[in-house]
């Protein structure tokens, strides 16, 4: 379908991305990467340093084993580090890592340590250069994204329903909030293009209710729209109950079994997407291969619900899903900040 080389629209892209994010010339940046990276997003991100005059250097480690009993995909937890400390080093001493490893450092082990010395971390994530380009972040998002985690961080209810039958709520009450815009322009920050995400990891016990997938929801980690609904019935935080007659019903629960762990069947965090550029319907023009899911957790008023590995709650575990959800209706307190799947007020 496309002619994968390089081309001067994706220089330009990731040209804006980096000076969005404050690189200046003569900044040291460094690019991180693994033998099964998308080597055309790697080439792009050292031609666009170079244009801005920037002093990029490599740093490419081969993919770890997989040590999994099934295929894991989109975590935000890259292993291809190893905790191999001269990698530590190296990326600590430059100004910016641009993190082009194909799961992303975001949950990262070896992630406090590279930015406490005040560096930061632009995740690309794992797209094709062409999906990248549409969903170029601006600084209009920034702010959105910014008012949004404004109000969550000062909300104690999260309640999400739909036609479909969800009605969850959620206990927010200090939970730690954060979000993404696409671009990173201040020490110590950590941001993965495309952006456009308000969420947070709720405490233990604070998930409860009925998380109902409809035909045309996503399950980002399988890349793939239901066909039928999954009804997902979840007590203190863990999914008690996956209902549902077809495929899609029975993908997740075989899933989830695999792990023999507890914990992947635990709510990991949740939140809604912001960004306008972003598009549900994206998926279904690429193939699998191309896409990493993360614009579709993005598309302005979804609900995002996940699944796994919860720091605040203290639950850790590899089983994952990340879930946007179409056309709920979300309640932060008493405040409407989603409407049938439409931004409201402030947000919008």
């Amino acid at each position: 379908m496309r002619n994968d080389r390089i081309e001067g629209k994706w220089i330009a892209a990731f040209q804006r991305v980096f000076e969005l994010s404050k690189v200046q010339p003569g900044d040291v940046v460094a690019i991180l990467s693994e033998s099964q990276s998308r080597a055309l997003n790697v080439q792009l991100a050292e031609l666009a340093l170079l244009a801005i005059g920037a002093r990029p250097f490599h740093v490419m480690v081969p993919t770890a084993k997989q040590t999994a009993k099934v295929p894991i995909r989109s975590t935000g937890a890259s292993y291809a580090i190893q905790k191999l400390e001269p990698v530590i080093k190296a990326l600590a001493s430059s100004s910016m890592v641009v993190d082009c490893t194909v799961e992303g450092m975001m949950h990262a082990p070896e992630t406090p340590a590279i930015m406490q010395a005040g560096g930061r971390i632009l995740y690309v994530s794992n797209e094709h250069p062409e999906l990248l380009e549409r969903c170029l972040p601006s600084t209009a998002l920034k702010q959105k994204v910014q008012d949004g985690i404004a109000l969550f961080s000062r909300s104690k209810s999260f309640r999400v329903r739909s036609a479909a039958g969800t009605d969850l709520t959620i206990d927010v009450t200090g939970a730690p909030c954060g979000g993404s815009w696409g671009y990173c322009d201040a020490p110590g920050l950590l941001d993965f293009w495309p952006g456009g995400l308000v969420a947070c990891f709720p405490p233990a016990g604070a998930v409860n209710g009925t998380l109902v997938m409809d035909r045309g929801d996503i399950n980002l980690t399988f890349k793939r729209y239901l066909e039928q609904p999954v009804r997902l019935r979840i007590e203190q935080d863990y999914i008690v109950a996956i209902e549902g007659d077809g495929l899609d019903a029975e993908l997740m629960r075989s899933y989830f079994a695999v792990w023999g762990d507890r914990e992947a069947y635990a709510s990991s965090h949740v939140g809604w997407g912001m960004n306008p550029a972003a598009r549900w319907d994206g998926l279904v023009m690429y193939d699998k291969g191309d896409i990493n899911g993360t614009e579709q957790r993005a598309y302005a008023g979804n609900f995002l619900y996940s699944t796994g590995a919860n720091e605040v709650a203290g639950r850790y575990t590899l089983g994952h899903f990340d879930l946007p959800i179409r056309a709920c209706t979300m309640h932060l307190d008493d405040t409407c900040i989603v409407k049938d799947g439409v931004l409201q007020g402030a947000l919008a």
